[in-house]
């Protein structure tokens, strides 16, 4: 439309049927052709001119960086697809990612809990006199930590865990209508990328979604189970777990007293 105001058409019927999308719905046209219609001249047209032209330019100078950075990370391709795995990694913040901390970032940081510390996207800690008051993350990761921010917007808009975890989070924070639960919810999101980035980089394999029931599968009783029997091993290696199965009402008969001598 601003090309045809440019190119000189002022008919706001013409101007309104080269509308795309949306705007082409029932009762949208005859508004739109309304607010078309008014007082353009070439002076506006001479301006618009200008504004297209700069922002020509400048889309030319971010392509004209894009090929470059492309180039640049090309000898990382293979650490480039297993981050396109991560749900809301596109290009740019799979680009960004070994500039920023590099393809392997498990060589330089111990555990995902240290780059989420290094990054600032774990919550401050801050308690005074045994009470937690309320933390803000730092102000590093001036590059790295926004992208991952604009990538959990993308990752949540998925059906899946992401998705799952955000609407859960946002509820825990006090609900949809509140912007700072928004806010908390999608930063936790940036967060959970940055753990899946990190272990998908370090095991070399791509992501695979757990699916929107994965913390509804964890709570199971089989999950329950499993996790105990792990937290067992875990205290005496090697040992032998025997489980058995009682009936309610065994369990609820109370025990005969043994007097003590």
């Amino acid at each position: 439309m601003i090309e045809a105001l440019i190119d000189g058409e002022r008919r706001g019927q013409v101007l309104a049927d080269l509308a795309i999308g949306r705007m082409r719905a029932a009762g949208k046209l005859a508004d739109l052709s309304m607010a078309l219609t008014g007082r353009f001249t070439e002076h506006h047209a001479l301006l618009c001119r200008l504004h297209q032209d700069r922002i020509a330019g400048f889309d030319a100078a971010v392509a004209g960086l894009d090929e470059r950075i492309a180039g640049k990370v090309i000898r990382w391709q293979r650490e480039q697809d297993l981050l396109t795995s991560v749900p809301g990694f596109g290009d740019v913040v799979a680009q960004a990612w070994p500039g920023e901390i590099g393809p392997a970032p498990h060589l330089h940081f111990a555990t995902h809990e240290k780059l989420a510390s290094w990054v600032t996207l774990c919550p401050g800690n801050n308690i005074s006199a045994r009470k937690r008051k309320h933390g803000r993350t730092g102000d590093a990761g001036t590059y790295i930590k926004p992208m991952l921010v604009q990538a959990a917007w993308a990752a949540i808009r998925v059906r899946g865990r992401l998705q799952a975890r955000y609407n859960r989070l946002v509820r825990r924070f006090g609900g949809d209508k509140n912007p700072a639960a928004k806010k908390k919810a999608i930063t936790a999101i940036a967060h959970t990328l940055l753990k899946i980035a990190y272990q998908v980089l370090k095991n070399g394999t791509p992501y695979t979604d757990l699916g929107a029931d994965s913390c509804t599968r964890r709570e199971s009783p089989e999950q329950k189970q499993a996790w105990l029997e792990r937290q067992l091993q875990k205290l005496h290696p090697g040992c032998a777990i025997t489980i058995t199965i009682s009936s309610p009402e065994a369990a609820l008969t109370p025990r005969p007293l043994t007097p003590h001598p």
